[in-house]
């Protein structure tokens, strides 16, 4: 009977789901920059501040790609027995990305939006408990 660890299971889980969320989301500013940009632009022209969209786009995509690839490096490693370490590093990068991003829809207004983010959030911390453990 083959006998997995189930925290090791969920390790390489969680890690795999942070970088599917974030190569994909990544991957999509980077291949559709304009219309992200865009779309962003309008988001934030009722913002009670002045926004420097284009570059704030770029950041939050640069984090993105970061913690959607150090997520999926460190599922892969913990699939074939390496240490949780990009793993770990993944998440708290997935962690820094979502507050990027919780930040500017609140700042937008974008309330439901910012509401959506909280899940995603939660499966972070508990990504960034169990792989830093």
């Amino acid at each position: 009977m083959l006998s997995l660890d189930p925290e090791w299971v969920i390790s390489i889980g969680l890690a795999a789901f942070l970088g599917i969320v974030f190569l994909q989301s990544g991957l999509d500013k980077i291949l559709d920059f304009s219309g992200n940009l865009e779309f962003i632009s309008q988001m934030f022209a009722n913002a009670p501040v002045r926004v420097p969209v284009a570059p704030l786009l770029v950041c939050v995509t640069v984090t993105e790609v970061i913690a959607g690839g150090l997520s999926a490096a460190g599922a892969l490693g913990l699939l074939l027995g390496a240490g949780p370490v990009l793993a770990y590093w993944g998440a708290v990068f997935s962690g820094i990305s979502l507050l990027m991003v919780l930040f500017g829809q609140r700042l937008s207004k974008a309330y439901a939006d910012a509401a959506v983010i909280a899940p995603y959030f939660l499966v972070t911390c508990l990504a960034v408990y169990m792989l830093g453990s």
